[in-house]
């Protein structure tokens, strides 16, 4: 009898609990570096795909913090460091912008006058194979690009897998919107978008006006932005006061491990070596932190967004209106403004220091 009871319970509680939720399937979209914010994210999102918090699809890449060429081989050397090669396939995407020319750089600077802070792949030339830098580790050693095109590989996913993909664009939006141009059919089947991109309220990190995301390709990011998609915001307004501290990076670098090797080797060790007190922007990391978790995010305005595509020193400027325009082409789209610090830096360090390569969860 004690036996039926037990049984007839377990049945109960099965029949009555919660589903456990499905793996958010996820491509990121990134201007890949070893081991700058893209990079971290990497790191993060594999310890999520083994956990089984995310299903990451896909690494596709894109012009950005540096040229197609090198990133792609630091994106191919990664998901091997990181034991995901077999998973995780690495897409080449733009090489170009849609329409800023990387030959009127230079005509930009005279014309308007603009200090960058921030580097990108227009403050250097295109390389060739034989100027390819590896990372600190040496290149992939058996690791080789996808032969589809990220577009496509954007494209394809998508429609196999209708309303359950997200798209983590944490670089320029070249192949979003390349692939929603191409095949508009898609639009309503992405689950949804979360980006690091843009400064509404606050000054840009490329130009005064412009952060560097929405910068390199504004035409790219407006038309994606005017697309009925859900969609959020991590602008530099969030990551300019969510901060990484020495303390963390004292902890991080505790242990020993790949991902532990480059942070040691990294800017952000030089900079924390010479300032104690000093802080450093961990950016895209932001965007994945809300994509897993929108509880993260304090504060969160809804805004109808739009990108200033007028060559001129306002150039890649975002918008972010709190009502609706005269044009119905804007969407509102969640920007965030405040961040949980404390217990987003927890999540990020405990990520990082996890095993790598990344263990399956029990």
């Amino acid at each position: 009898m004690q036996r039926l009871i037990a049984a007839a319970v377990a049945a109960w509680v099965l029949a009555v609990a919660p589903a456990q939720a499905a793996a958010e399937k996820v491509i990121i979209d990134t201007d890949f570096s070893t081991f700058g914010d893209d990079g971290q994210v990497l790191a993060m999102a594999a310890q999520l795909d083994r956990q089984g918090t995310i299903e990451l699809l896909g690494l596709t890449i894109v012009t950005g913090n540096n040229w197609l060429k090198q990133e792609v081989a630091d994106a191919l050397r990664a998901v091997e460091r990181l034991g995901i090669a077999g998973k995780v396939g690495v897409y080449a995407g733009a090489n170009l912008p849609l329409v800023h020319d990387p030959e009127s750089f230079e005509s930009e600077r005279a014309l308007f006058g603009f200090g960058e802070s921030y580097k990108t792949a227009f403050h250097r030339p295109q390389p060739t194979d034989a100027d390819l830098v590896a990372p600190a580790d040496g290149f992939a050693r058996t690791t080789r690009l996808r032969q589809e095109d990220a577009v496509d590989f954007i494209v394809d996913t998508v429609k196999a897998n209708p309303h359950e993909v997200s798209l983590l664009v944490i670089g320029p939006s070249t192949n979003i919107a390349l692939a929603v141009r191409k095949n508009p059919e898609i639009v309503p089947l992405v689950k949804r978008i979360v980006y690091m991109a843009g400064a509404v309220t606050v000054s840009g990190n490329t130009t005064p006006a412009a952060e560097m995301n929405v910068w390199i390709d504004p035409e790219a990011a407006r038309i994606v932005m005017r697309e009925p998609i859900d969609q959020a915001m991590i602008p530099l307004d969030v990551t300019d006061i969510t901060q990484l501290t020495k303390a963390e990076y004292d902890r991080i670098v505790a242990t020993d491990g790949p991902v532990q090797t480059l942070f040691r080797q990294s800017w952000m060790a030089q900079k924390f070596a010479k300032d104690p007190a000093a802080t450093v922007s961990v950016y895209d990391t932001l965007a994945l932190g809300y994509l897993v978790d929108p509880g993260f995010a304090t504060k969160v305005d809804d805004l109808y967004v739009d990108v200033d595509i007028a060559f001129g020193p306002g150039y890649g400027r975002t918008f972010g209106y709190w009502q609706e325009q005269p044009t119905r082409l804007l969407q509102k789209i969640k920007v965030v403004k405040t961040f949980d610090t404390r217990r987003f830096l927890d999540f990020y360090v405990d990520l990082m220091t996890r095993p790598v390569p990344a263990a399956p969860a029990n």
